[in-house]
């Protein structure tokens, strides 16, 4: 096997099971299994498109919720961090993620002291921004913190009730302004620089470089608002996912040079 050299993103194919997976803070709606999986090829194609090749890590249909593999792993650097799921039903994702960095001899250390998901952690700069939600909890945050500050990183707890994850309220441009729907925000003065969009999911954002950025195809205000910006907007339908509580972050986690 040939370890690959980043920029490449690890994905995971959404397993048989997918409409299984958790809801938490709006209404199950019945979940197309087959359109997510035409979904998911789609946006592997957008990631592929823009430069960033995509590694899978192998599917488990024991394991609704494995699509989203950002919560499995978390890269900071050449560092990457092995997250620890409070729900069981979650808590096996780790496994496949850990296995797959491990084969391209990445660093990883893990998450043993609480719970933390990968979608409770938002990078900004060297400023790593952790929501303390009903998935993440203070003991995870502090064993974070003592991993990443003598590594360089500013830790900073962001209180999270609105939403499941803190990336499902906000994420960030590549300026580092950071974006969220107003609604599901606790305190948007936390953030240096913060701009509020008109719908939930143009509140999620992957970086691809420093111009461009994907995002929902379900958010057609606030792509205009960032192609005002002067960002290029690459967009792709996700809508499955969205039922589930997903977003574009979720669905992949981009290793950096």
């Amino acid at each position: 096997m040939t370890t690959p050299t980043p920029p490449y993103a690890l994905v995971r194919p959404p397993a048989a099971t997918l409409a299984d997976g958790i809801v938490t803070f709006i209404e199950r709606e019945p979940v197309d299994v087959e359109r997510a999986r035409e979904q998911w090829r789609g946006y592997v194609a957008a990631l592929e498109a823009a430069g960033w090749p995509t590694v899978e890590v192998e599917g488990d249909d024991t394991l609704p919720d494995s699509v989203f593999v950002e919560d499995a792993v978390v890269m900071f650097g050449d560092l990457a961090v092995i997250t620890n799921p409070r729900q069981p039903a979650r808590n096996p994702e780790t496994a496949g993620a850990e296995k797959k960095v491990r084969e391209f001899g990445l660093e990883t250390t893990t998450i043993t002291d609480g719970h933390l998901d990968g979608g409770d952690v938002l990078k900004v700069g060297r400023q790593v921004y952790v929501g303390l939600t009903g998935t993440t909890d203070a003991d995870a945050v502090a064993q974070l913190a003592a991993i990443l500050e003598p590594r360089g990183w500013t830790v900073t707890v962001v209180p999270v009730t609105k939403a499941l994850h803190l990336k499902s309220a906000i994420t960030a441009l590549p300026d580092r302004t950071v974006i969220g729907y107003g609604p599901v925000v606790d305190d948007p003065s936390l953030f240096p620089s913060y701009l509020e969009v008109p719908e939930e999911p143009g509140a999620h954002v992957v970086v691809l470089d420093d111009h461009t950025v994907l995002m929902s195809s379900r958010a057609p205000r606030s792509a205009e608002m960032f192609r005002a910006r002067g960002l290029d907007v690459v967009t792709v339908d996700i809508a499955e996912y969205e039922k589930l509580e997903g977003c574009v972050t979720c669905l992949s986690v981009r290793v950096r040079p």
